[in-house]
């Protein structure tokens, strides 16, 4: 059989469309085997090869773009494009098809959320009756159709009605797209048609779609025409939805154990299907107990990238001790006491549900470890639990959870690990006890996933950018991470010094020899639980901003991949490099004496020394922030001192690429306000000027295009949840193209907009595929937003809510409310609101004091993530004035 490919695409010189597939003439999926088309003219790309092929044999293939330049092949966003071989006399296949863009709206609306939930097919058997033979195959996707509505075509053929919506053709349901075969042989002329809609119930022609007539060629017999028409042509952005987001440790119900849980998650999700609200976000939920200290608190930090937190176990749940047991006879008095608190009390909460968890094991043990349901859990996910629940042994036995001081356990090995696991080791019980709440764990959370789908709510996850530096994954996988480098963020308006996350960063390179698996099943893994999720710091992907874990400070690091300052480019600028003026830190007796006071003496005889007879450098010791650190928690030196030797390490204009030996360099950020450059002569502060601009907003572009799109799209594939990208900081154009082209959702924020050159984004002008919020959980809610500068509130207050006059100085109901509406009427998809927000628009239900409901300070973040709600989710629902205010709001916004 020969089969005909088609299909139109506009390429530019150096690009090519191939054809993969699951035969050897389509290289056997191998992209590097591909056959190749042929540029026809008017953007039509062709070609045909002679198969061998058997009847009732399916071909699966796909259309892929070659840049010849750079190698890379770039994968349409379609895995259902099959061939039939229905027949032994078929000579010829013709395959028109249409390329399927990652980026394009109605992807969007083939992702998980929205297939399994929100537009679930109520009816998904409508079917006509099939035709046994036939000549042409018409195929098209519309997933916004409403219950009761099936796709019809109608064309100028008699068999296609002669364009009669009386007489229209309907089509089935198969899968995800609609199609219809039929035998057109005896028609002349090319086929015009067009889809339509039609009411299954009242068994009626609605409307046709969007757009000219299709056309379908008549080619002879022995011959099947398939025609891939691609989506409905119809308006595909007026589906918008809103959702809450709300970390599970905040919510609070009567019955919670001091922290929200798996279980009060339904209370939540009740209250939400009760509002009108379809999507709830929550923060991580990784597993972070990796110190048993405050430290554990920080949920960006896990000790695994797979393990879900036993601070969420809802004990009652899991099982009961026995009434003697001293644990569950402290049960209630300890819930009540816990549960009374304003905040989270993380150590006693967790601590305690250890504890209950280990005992109830050891009494169910015999039983659980032969359970068959624990048992397909163990199977499917023994790649990541048995290394985590060796590793929760060894840093209880070891007393840290720095492995590389654990000994002979330092570097993880298979055989060593395997010794510790079997059921007759002496470790055994404390092994599986991990197991064990993982598996409740697993099973409480798979429980309100189901519950939240069937009240018609999606459930979105958070992935964080990085993972703790001692935790299970650096241990299993230290390869894949730059253990020499912390990941953080450059200066901003949350963190005047930048900020150091101390979590490494990644080996992209290593990541990338095996497709990057890791990534892989970590979205896997959370896919089993979410609908969609949030990128967290989605420019790590593109580049991420590096610190030496020798300093401490944020404003220390550098963007990593990046194209660096060549020696050459300051001769171009007429600028004589003077490398110790550069790239050591400058320092005179005045700015020791600004810095330092009376403790400049003591600075100059302790951590200072003279070069070249005059110049004044830090010891070597010095040159650490970190070791500047370990002094001043030891009592060492005062805190003056500490932060005044800080600002000398980073007083620096340029750092020297590693290994470059003196001949490419990056800019340090924020250079403008150093007193190194402040003090420079006016020629060589405007040729450092242009050469900063340059080197973080103009030359980066293409590199980072590149690294984006050698990473996301294997991610994205990796699932069907619908990602969105926090795409907030120091954003240029080539992220917001790669999340263009991959129909990632950005995110918008309306007192931080991506463009640097307006001072707010008002609602109004957000793009569909879009989350507008006015505040996320690293800010403060609207409420503490308003009173943090009076004269940003009065703009505000002015050009985006459009009142006159002065703005009140406290942030009244009506202007939450104000806020509130101006995001629910946005284009954007969704809008998406911080559960403070929304009861800010109850002059009852609010909170007093709007400081005490942040959820993060990103420079103090140890000391953050502990907000619980003040009001019982059991009383919420009962507030049928404010939730039937909400409620009205969201419908009649349209979402």
């Amino acid at each position: 059989m020969r089969i005909h490919f088609k299909i139109p695409y506009f390429t530019r010189w150096g690009q090519r469309i191939l054809v993969s597939g699951n035969i050897p003439e389509l290289g056997d999926n191998d992209f590097r085997k591909a056959f190749p088309l042929n540029f026809q003219g008017h953007e039509d790309w062709v070609g045909d090869l002679e198969c061998k092929v058997e009847k009732g044999q399916t071909i699966k293939y796909k259309y892929i773009l070659f840049e010849e330049s750079t190698g890379r092949f770039t994968e349409e966003w379609e895995n259902n494009r099959e061939i039939e071989v229905s027949g032994e006399k078929l000579e010829h296949f013709f395959c028109f098809d249409f390329w399927n863009a990652a980026g394009s709206i109605e992807n969007v609306f083939m992702s998980a959320p929205f297939q399994e939930v929100l537009l679930k097919d109520k009816n998904p058997d409508k079917v006509t009756n099939p035709t046994k033979s036939y000549s042409h195959h018409f195929i098209v996707k519309a997933p916004l159709l409403s219950d009761n509505q099936v796709l019809c075509i109608v064309g100028n053929c008699k068999e296609l009605g002669s364009w009669s919506v009386n007489r229209a053709q309907l089509l089935e349901k198969n899968g995800n797209a609609w199609s219809l075969k039929m035998d057109l042989t005896k028609v002349e002329n090319e086929i015009h048609y067009k889809y339509g809609i039609f009411d299954s119930v009242e068994n009626r022609f609605l409307y046709f779609e969007e757009g000219p007539d299709r056309i379908a060629a008549v080619i002879g017999n022995n011959i099947v025409v398939q025609v891939n028409d691609g989506f409905l042509r119809m308006n595909n952005s007026g589906w918008r939805g809103a959702g809450v987001g709300l970390p599970v440790f905040s919510i609070r119900t009567r019955h919670s154990f001091g922290t929200g849980d798996f279980v009060d998650m339904r209370l939540f999700i009740d209250w939400a299907a009760r509002v009108g609200l379809k999507l709830i976000q929550v923060l991580p939920l990784n597993d972070t107990n990796g110190t048993h200290t405050n430290l554990d608190v920080l949920p960006y930090a896990a000790i695994s990238a797979f393990a879900l937190n036993p601070l969420y176990l809802n004990l009652p749940e899991m099982g009961k001790l026995p009434d003697t047991d001293e644990l569950q006879i402290q049960y209630i008095p300890k819930q009540a006491e816990l549960n009374s608190k304003p905040l989270i009390s993380y150590l006693d909460v967790v601590n305690y549900k250890i504890a209950y968890a280990k005992r109830l094991y050891m009494i169910e043990k015999e039983n659980f470890l032969q359970n068959d349901d624990y048992l397909k859990f163990f199977e499917k996910n023994k790649y990541w639990l048995v290394p985590y629940a060796v590793y929760c042994v060894l840093k209880e036995l070891k007393g840290t959870n720095d492995y590389r001081e654990w000994g002979e356990f330092a570097h993880y090995d298979e055989a060593k690990i395997a010794a510790i696991t079997p059921v007759d080791s002496e470790y055994f019980d404390q092994v599986a006890i991990n197991y064990y709440i993982q598996y409740h764990l697993h099973k409480q959370l798979s429980k309100t996933t189901e519950y939240a789908h069937s009240q018609g709510v999606v459930l979105k996850g958070d992935i964080p950018i990085g993972v703790n530096k001692n935790s299970v994954d650096t241990w299993v996988h230290p390869e894949i991470f730059h253990m020499d480098m912390n990941a953080g963020a450059p200066p901003d308006m949350f963190a005047i010094k930048g900020q150091n996350w101390s979590l490494p960063t990644y080996n992209w390179e290593a990541m990338k020899q095996n497709n990057f698996h890791w990534w892989q099943k970590r979205l896997e893994q959370m896919s089993n639980y979410f609908d969609t999720f949030r990128i967290d710091h989605i420019l790590g992907f593109f580049r991420i901003w590096q610190i030496p874990t020798t300093q401490v400070e944020g404003i220390m690091g550098h963007l990593n991949p990046s194209i660096p300052i060549y020696i050459n480019e300051f001769a171009e600028k007429g600028i004589w490099f003077d490398y110790n003026r550069f790239c050591k830190p400058y320092i005179t007796d005045q700015i020791l004496w600004d810095w330092f006071g009376e403790e400049a003496a003591w600075v100059k005889t302790n951590c200072l020394q003279i070069e070249d007879g005059w110049v004044l450098r830090l010891n070597e010791k010095f040159k650490k922030q970190s070791y500047i650190e370990k002094l001043y928690n030891e009592g060492e030196i005062s805190e003056r001192i500490k932060w005044g030797l800080f600002d000398l390490i980073s007083n620096v204009l340029f750092f020297e690429v590693e290994g470059s030996n003196g001949t490419r360099f990056y800019p340090r950020y924020g250079i403008h306000s150093l007193r190194s450059y402040q003090e420079l002569d006016d020629h060589t502060k405007k040729g450092l000027d242009e050469l900063y601009v340059h080197y973080y907003y103009h030359r980066q572009d293409d590199n980072w295009y590149q690294s984006g799109m050698e990473k996301l799209p294997a991610l994205k594939r990796a699932t069907n949840m619908m990602i969105c990208g926090e795409d907030l900081g120091m954003m240029t154009q080539c992220v917001t193209d790669v999340m263009n082209e991959l129909g990632i959702l950005s995110l918008e924020v309306q007192r931080a907009p991506i463009s640097n050159k307006i001072e707010f984004a008002h609602p109004n002008n957000a793009p569909y595929l879009s989350v507008i919020t006015p505040s996320t959980h690293d800010m403060s809610t609207i409420r503490g937003w308003w009173e943090e500068d009076r004269d940003v509130t009065q703009k505000f207050y002015n050009s985006q809510l459009g009142h006159w006059g002065e703005a009140p100085y406290f942030c009244e109901w009506w202007i939450c409310r104000d806020i509130i509406l101006q995001h629910l009427y946005s284009p954007a998809m969704w809008s998406v609101f911080q559960m403070q927000d929304l009861l800010a628009i109850s002059p009852t239900l609010r909170r007093e004091n709007p400081h005490d409901e942040r959820i993060n300070v990103p420079s103090n973040s140890m000391y953050s993530w502990r907000y619980r709600l003040h009001i019982n989710m059991e009383d919420l629902l009962e507030e049928n004035e404010f939730n039937d205010e909400l409620r009205n709001f969201i419908k009649q916004s349209g979402r």
